[in-house]
């Protein structure tokens, strides 16, 4: 019967070279779909309590979805990890290509344990896998490591996966190159890799991707396309891409300015689209098979940094390289990204750490590096940082390098006031202060601090969720809707389809989706009953790796420290606001008021106790 799972795993030991397939179990598919949920399976399974995700004993997946590969609207992949950086289970996306290539060549993830001796590379071709010398890539950056392999295997359009020099030296947040402009940035998988001795994954798939039932995917596909056309949140990304939220966060005083010590920016209009639709884009972009279309083709063409290909500036770089350094010039924020990518770095840690290191120099914590003024606005001393942490230079670029939570530990004092992180993930770029709901989807994310785990700021803005008012500043009311949002965010990351679909296809059509092309008979709720499976899996995971449910909060600045500016002027996310979020969360989460899961709960979920 035809559909559209590979049906197998690819799995490689690096450490005795080993390479086999084992088919994928019925049971996992029903559970858990793919992406995410194949992904959490697979590491709560593999990798025991106690693990250094540096040590061969850590493993690396590359895991695709069942859409992935088809003509459907699921246009990325997800590599998943034992973060070196939090300690937590963290899930990384990527668009562009390689996923697909991966379910061409005929796998539904790609498994990878051990270490190699020596630097090594994977050539994957359908069913021929080999180990194969690096150490000629070995200190070379992503774009160029990624064309020596397609010139190597004399073939251009060969996908890769590929870490920089910051892989290389396991910096914790170390980034996963997959092709240009596309990257798996955060929590560290670029470390994972590096301390694997793998400097890239290549691979070059020919098989087709079949669904069963042809006649109904291909209405399902026309249905969801209709969906992302009718939305006005898709034609907004269609024309500016994330970059248009730069003057929205702005406007509504989420923009982290100097540290996240404001929610606004003078000078945002000239780093968002405006900005960059001036300096920089030439035409629009997109991952494969994408009918969005919200990146951009382009270059910096003029100034100081001119004579480089880049493509949009993404809102989270475009904050934390840009109005949270003080830095106004588009051009300028481009090249700091670009370097970033090309070592290896991932942008929105690279700018929160870059902000805590301007701060605590200004704050006289940390000294300034000699000829180097760490001052607010100094894009000399921001490139300086990036090149220090990327190779992990000895003094401070050693010593950010680890992090801005370890970072803070060390440097001591106020520096931990300073420290905008949860769980050690830096903070995304959306102050919480101004949409008290963020803030729980923070606390609670399984990863750590992140926007991508239950994205509540177009709900608490509009002061609405499920029909009923809600007031963005208050506590109440947040708990519901955050679970809500994160279960069906960790359900619909099982087809590891892009974010932005969500703005427009529904859960019936995504369910169509999953239907015909598998086989398997879905409902609309499956994805919010898998999500909660899946978060739960992960919670679990996380407590027998070490978190204290105390981690469940809030960085200082944002507790303490009344956003100063912006329509939220004067408000924080008190203990008290964070204490009633929390309680409710633990509740409808099922857990006890310690944050741990009940046995009920997790025997409703099908997850051994």
């Amino acid at each position: 019967m035809n559909n559209a799972y590979a049906g197998r795993f690819l799995f490689i030991d690096l450490t005795h070279r080993k390479i086999r397939t084992q088919p994928v179990p019925d049971t996992l598919k029903d559970l858990y779909i793919g992406g995410k949920g194949f992904g959490a399976s697979l590491l709560a399974e593999s990798v025991p309590p106690g693990t250094d995700p540096l040590s061969p004993d850590n493993v690396l997946m590359f895991m695709t979805g069942p859409l992935t590969g088809t003509a459907a609207p699921a246009m990325r992949g997800c590599v998943v990890f034992k973060s070196p950086l939090t300690h937590l289970f963290s899930d990384s996306y990527f668009g562009g290509s390689f996923s697909h290539e991966i379910k061409y060549a005929g796998y539904d993830g790609i498994i990878i344990s051990g270490r190699a001796d020596t630097p090594v590379y994977l050539w994957i071709d359908d069913d021929h896998v080999e180990i194969r010398d690096a150490a000629r890539l070995w200190g070379r950056d992503i774009l160029e490591t990624g064309a020596r392999i397609k010139s190597a295997i004399k073939d251009d359009t060969v996908k890769t996966a590929v870490i920089g020099p910051a892989g290389e030296h396991q910096v914790p947040f170390a980034l996963i190159g997959c092709e240009f402009n596309r990257q798996a940035g955060r929590a560290g998988g670029g470390a994972v890799m590096g301390s694997k001795n793998l400097k890239a994954v290549a691979v070059r798939g020919t098989r087709l991707v079949r669904v069963h039932d042809p006649r109904g995917f291909v209405r399902a596909c026309e249905t969801a396309l209709a969906e992302l056309a009718a939305s006005p949140d898709i034609q907004t990304l269609t024309q500016g891409g994330t970059a248009a939220s730069v003057e929205f966060a702005n406007e509504t005083g989420l923009l982290p300015s100097l540290n996240y010590q404001y929610g606004t920016f003078e000078k945002a209009a000239a780093l968002g689209d405006q900005g960059q639709g001036t300096h920089l884009w030439l035409g629009t972009n997109a991952c494969m098979g994408c009918p969005i279309g919200c990146a951009r083709i382009g270059a910096v063409r003029t100034g100081k940094y001119k004579g480089f290909v880049s493509d949009i500036v993404e809102y989270e770089s475009a904050a934390l390289m840009g109005s949270n350094l003080g830095i106004t010039d588009v051009r300028a924020v481009a090249h700091l990204v670009k370097l970033c990518d090309r070592l290896g770095l991932d942008t929105m840690s690279c700018g929160s750490i870059i902000g805590f290191a301007m701060e605590s120099a200004q704050k006289g914590l940390i000294p300034s590096p000699a000829g180097i003024d760490l001052d607010f606005g100094n894009v000399a001393a921001a490139q300086y940082l990036i090149d220090a942490m990327g190779h992990r230079k000895e003094g401070l670029g050693d010593l950010l390098s680890k992090g801005v939570k370890a970072a803070a530990l060390e440097i001591g004092g106020r520096a931990e006031e300073i420290a905008q992180h949860t769980k050690g993930l830096e903070t995304p770029a959306w102050g919480p202060r101004g949409v008290s709901g963020m803030g729980l989807a923070y606390m609670t994310a399984d990863r750590g601090g992140c926007h991508q785990r239950g994205f509540t700021v177009p709900h608490e803005l509009a002061g609405q969720w499920n029909g009923k008012k809600i007031d963005p500043l208050s506590p109440e009311g947040k708990a519901g809707m955050v679970i809500a949002l994160q279960n069906y965010s960790a359900g619909t990351d099982t087809l590891v389809k892009c974010d932005f679909g969500t703005f427009g296809i529904s859960a019936a059509t995504y369910a169509d989706l999953l239907s015909s092309a598998t086989g398997r008979q879905s409902a609309p709720d499956i994805f919010d009953q898998v999500g909660e499976r899946i978060w739960n899996l992960t919670r679990r995971f996380n407590l027998a790796h070490g978190m204290d449910p105390a981690q469940d909060t809030l960085p200082r600045r944002f507790v303490q420290e009344p956003l100063p500016d912006g329509p939220a002027r004067g408000h924080k996310i008190s203990e008290a606001d964070m204490a009633v979020m929390r309680s409710a969360y633990y509740a409808g989460r099922g857990w006890a008021s310690s944050g741990i899961p009940e046995p009920d709960t997790l025997k409703r979920l099908e997850i051994d106790p």
